[in-house]
């Protein structure tokens, strides 16, 4: 494939399957396009499935100032590759910080979204979620090894996402970490970390307003039953704000739901639907 680069000259990560109407998938804050393999797996035959890795993540470059890890930037970089695919326009799927990139569009290029989707993400973030976010971001992990790793993550994670077998839990920990035999290490720049503590020191930004200005563009909104960053509450009060949008929440989940799951599934064929 052709490489992307950004105007800044960042080569991301991308990958694209299937064919139909385009579904451009951003992942979260550390996460990469790897976090969209069972929704790919399971979607890749009904539309066009667009993954991109934003940068300092996973397999895309990392960027010499860490100040441009903001979700403004971001955005940017999702535009400029839709132009580099050709893309007019996109149904996005906005998983946990991808949520907050796709809202920026709306502010920025809202004739580029056929759709939106926001994966257990809302203009509130739940305090207990994003001091957990803040205390692990940019740390390296403590883990030595892949059978460590995943236990860790289970015990961290296992009341969220109840059910996953022993060898979802190493698939997960190869996804978010780059394991190998002489140990673990982050699958991101650290300067993420550096970027976030930098920015949570100015006044936080009332992205309600944000949320608002999807008011044109056909939205949905998961939320993991379990979340620790989406609560009940901002759920409610997005439905409240967007009577007419599609939401589910996922059962035996957390922050994140993976995508595959039946409400999931459901909700994403309703929001192509009215692409």
């Amino acid at each position: 494939m052709k490489p992307f680069i950004t105007h800044d000259g960042l080569t991301l990560d991308y990958k694209i399957e299937g064919e139909g109407k385009p579904l451009l998938c951003l992942p979260g804050l550390t996460r990469d396009l790897y976090d969209f393999d069972e929704l790919a797996a399971a979607m890749r035959f009904e539309t066009q499935v667009i993954r991109l890795t934003m940068r300092g993540r996973g397999r895309s470059e990392w960027a010499t100032d860490y100040m441009s890890y903001n979700i403004v930037q971001e955005a940017r970089d999702a535009v400029e590759f839709m132009d580099f695919l050709g893309l007019e326009k996109a149904t996005i799927i906005g998983s946990s910080r991808g949520g907050f990139n796709a809202m920026i569009l709306a502010a920025t290029a809202p004739e580029r979204l056929a759709g939106v989707l926001l994966n257990d993400i809302g203009p509130v973030l739940a305090t207990r979620g994003i001091d957990k976010i803040m205390a692990y971001v940019g740390q390296p992990p403590v883990a030595r090894n892949l059978a460590e790793l995943a236990a860790g993550m289970k015990a961290e994670m296992g009341a969220d996402f109840p059910g996953l077998t022993a060898g979802k839990w190493e698939a997960l920990a190869r996804r978010w970490f780059k394991v190998s035999d002489s140990g673990v290490a982050l699958n991101y720049d650290p300067g993420i970390g550096k970027a976030m503590q930098a920015q949570a020191q100015g006044e936080a930004p009332d992205l309600w307003g944000l949320f608002d200005l999807m008011g044109g563009v056909p939205l949905a909104l998961l939320r993991g039953e379990n979340s620790d960053l989406l609560s009940v509450g901002t759920a409610t009060q997005m439905q409240g704000r967007r009577p007419d949008m599609i939401y589910s929440e996922v059962p035996n989940r957390g922050h994140i739901p993976f995508l595959d799951e039946p409400e999931s599934l459901d909700v994403i064929r309703k929001l192509l639907a009215l692409a």
